[in-house]
């Protein structure tokens, strides 16, 4: 799934190629993906620009005059930019054609991926943006406010970190790299993390995604170059995909196993 370094880079690399481009039209092949009714979600697009692209968490939010565009990759989701004239593909489902007889098409293999229209004024009221938790490069992210969410919460805190609610765009893959950072095993409890704990989970989470912000994030099966952008910090990764091979600190093997079916990697001697 693409976590916030990767849809950062969606973002940037959109902005250099769409926006204020004139929409001429919008085909809606797969229906269920628009949380809006298709004849209205149509309507308020053709003729707009996009002006800009903001983000919160992992959702990409493309501002119009009225509107605002909010876009979820979810698992596999990816944006092409194509010539109009160019045959649609297969999980190609929503496409939008510029005056410029350019199209941004939307690939989703899975369908998971959502779309949702909303006015200007209710964006940060949305439940999709409302419920959003502080996002790992936030100023204001620190121990108390991690304390205050970790308390009385039993499941492990690999699990905890993957609550959007908490910490919004923060996933599996870099979940695996903060705790291994942090020297944290992913088994404990988020309740029993102490202060110093929670410290350095703040400091990892904010040092790995600045950076692999900068790498413009992980190249891995669910996130590929399908803007021309290939992202590089696969090359930094120190568990996450390295089960078997030696843990970088001591050259114990990483381990991997399942917490709340999530694929979770670490160093059992590094991370106690």
């Amino acid at each position: 799934m693409p976590e916030l370094p990767e849809v950062e880079t969606v973002r940037n690399t959109l902005k250099k190629r769409i926006l204020n481009k004139k929409i001429n039209n919008v085909n809606i092949l797969y229906t269920k993906m628009i949380d809006n009714d298709p004849t209205e979600f149509k309507n308020i697009l053709i003729d707009n620009r996009f002006t800009d692209i903001l983000r919160v968490g992992k959702w990409l939010i493309f501002e119009l005059d009225k509107h605002y565009l909010l876009s979820h990759l979810r698992m596999e989701g990816k944006y092409f930019i194509k010539n109009t004239q160019e045959e649609v593909q297969k999980h190609e489902h929503v496409i939008i054609t510029f005056n410029d007889e350019t199209d941004l098409r939307y690939h989703d293999t899975r369908k998971f991926g959502r779309m949702k229209i909303v006015k200007k004024d209710e964006l940060w009221h949305t439940p999709e943006i409302k419920k959003q938790g502080k996002e790992p490069i936030d100023e204001t992210l620190n121990a108390s406010y991690l304390l205050g969410k970790f308390k009385n919460k039993k499941l492990p805190i690999k699990s905890i970190l993957l609550d959007q609610e908490i910490i919004s765009g923060l996933g599996n893959i870099y979940a695996n790299e903060v705790l291994y950072a942090s020297g944290i095993n992913p088994k404990r409890s988020a309740s029993s993390l102490t202060d110093g704990e929670c410290v350095k989970i703040v400091e990892s989470s904010k040092k790995i995604i600045l950076k692999a912000i900068e790498e413009g994030g992980t190249t891995i099966k669910s996130y590929t170059s399908s803007l021309g952008v290939t992202g590089n910090y696969q090359n930094f990764l120190q568990v996450h995909k390295r089960e078997g091979m030696p843990c970088n600190k001591c050259h114990n093997k990483i381990i991997k196993i399942k917490i709340g079916g999530r694929s979770t990697y670490y160093c059992e001697i590094c991370q106690k």
